[in-house]
């Protein structure tokens, strides 16, 4: 279980050396290659006053960096750490930068990480035990499995099976899914591991309601909470109330990691949705740290309109120094969200029905905070209560069961602005490998530090 797997994309191993805010890259045969990488020039100013000693891969045709290993850091020798220490060294370093950033690791995985690489076109896996020191090649702590695509990778015995957990095996993964786009199960499996590493510490400790569509979109689809009796042993369950519902409570999946998504996947599972508060290790319920607007159009509008409302809710709370994250539903709206921190669960609620309320009053040709479908006609419905903690809202960087395999995607502010055309707003799973390698995580900043809401009326 302790076998951690990376991607291998078939390009020139480098060694980057970092000091003083350059960065000098040279190939194993200590051969400067600095000059001929343009693109890589902000990667020594990105990590300022920081040393450090990079091990990584240069993709082919792009030359953009996977950094893959971390051997020296501020004048300390890490070679010696287990690759599990390392690697959180690594990932607490600024380097998510547009054309260099870690390379995806995925814990404990196994089979199902081996197909979707090989999927992507990829010619290898670099599988490195969790508790290993640094080594530059092949050992019995290191091993490359070749895929057999995009080229020979060197041959090597694969990491031993797992047993236990980690069990997901994707079953009928030619299966489509988006008929009209021809998406099958193994692509939208392929997804959920490209976005794993952005997308999944906005699950952590989030009860997840799932939507399945096992015959595709263009069938039926449920909603699925309890997962009690299916559930296989290693994926976390919570406990939670479940008021109206058929049962006093229901065992909730919380997804952690990439297995969990892999059996997400595997159940079509396209859609992930989770509530604006956490549980804790006894499934108890924190208080919110989230604020949610959700921007619905109605008839006659579109998400240009919503991008309109967007920033005006934008340029109301900053009057209270408070700064909110734009995203696409996926659909045909778009969400803005706010990390705070409350002393009452109703809190969240009460802010977001009282803004709602003062913008549809201010602007009553454009904006509603009324749920009743003839009001929306013509506007944007400001809906306040998706802030309830019995509702959820679709989770960053799900796949939603539309015609087409949208994702509900992180935007700028800029891209707010510009928006002129739905196209402008809308992104498909093609889209987010880019968009990730561009941007990083968008809504990074809501897993930071939280804000005060304002007192109402002041």
């Amino acid at each position: 279980d302790d076998w951690w797997l990376q991607p291998g994309f078939g390009g020139r191993r480098v060694i980057v050396r970092v000091e003083g805010g350059r960065a000098r890259i040279t190939d194993a045969d200590g051969e400067d290659l600095t000059s001929s990488l343009p693109r890589l020039r902000g990667l020594g100013p990105s990590l300022s006053a920081t040393r450090a000693l990079l091990d990584g891969e240069l993709a082919p045709g792009t030359d953009d960096l996977w950094i893959g290993d971390l051997l020296h850091l501020d004048g300390r020798d890490v070679a010696g750490l287990p690759f599990h220490e390392r690697r959180a060294l690594l990932d607490a370093l600024p380097l998510a930068g547009a054309h260099w950033r870690p390379a995806p690791v995925f814990p404990g995985a196994g089979a199902e990480v081996v197909a979707a690489v090989a999927q992507q076109g990829l010619p290898s896996v670099v599988a490195k035990r969790g508790d290993s020191p640094y080594a530059p090649g092949p050992s019995d702590d290191w091993v490359e499995v070749a895929t057999g695509s995009g080229g020979p990778a060197p041959e090597a015995p694969a990491p031993p099976r797992r047993t236990g957990v980690g069990k997901a095996r994707l079953t009928n993964p030619d299966k489509v899914l988006y008929p009209l786009t021809g998406t099958t199960k193994a692509q939208v499996l392929e997804h959920y591991l490209a976005v794993a590493e952005v997308m999944l510490p906005h699950l952590r400790d989030r009860p997840v309601t799932m939507v399945r569509w096992p015959d595709g979109v263009e069938r039926g689809s449920f909603f699925e909470k309890d997962v009690s009796r299916h559930a296989p042993a290693w994926i976390r369950t919570a406990r939670v109330g479940t008021p109206g519902g058929r049962s006093e409570s229901a065992d909730f999946p919380v997804i952690e990691d990439v297995k969990g998504l892999a059996w997400a996947a595997n159940l079509a599972a396209l859609e992930l949705h989770v509530p604006q508060w956490r549980v804790g290790p006894r499934d108890g319920r924190h208080l919110p740290d989230l604020v949610v607007f959700d921007l619905d159009p109605g008839e006659g509008t579109t998400v240009v309109d919503c991008a309109r409302v967007a920033l005006r809710i934008a340029e109301r709370i900053a009057d209270d120094g408070l700064v909110a994250y734009p995203r696409t539903s996926g659909g045909k709206g778009m969400q803005l969200y706010l990390p705070v921190r409350v002393s009452r669960a109703e809190q969240t609620s009460e802010f977001a029905k009282a803004l709602a309320e003062e913008l549809a009053s201010d602007d009553p040709k454009r904006v509603t905070a009324v749920m009743a479908k003839a009001r929306r006609r013509g506007r944007i419905f400001v809906d306040w209560s998706q802030n309830n903690p019995h509702k959820t809202t679709i989770g960053s960087y799900s796949l939603r069961g539309r015609a087409r395999p949208t994702v509900a995607t992180p935007v700028t502010w800029d891209e707010v602005a510009a928006c002129r055309r739905t196209e402008d707003l809308t992104f498909t799973l093609a889209d987010l490998p880019a968009r990730i390698a561009e941007h990083g995580d968008l809504m990074a900043p809501l897993l930071g530090e939280p804000q005060r809401l304002p007192r109402l009326g002041s």
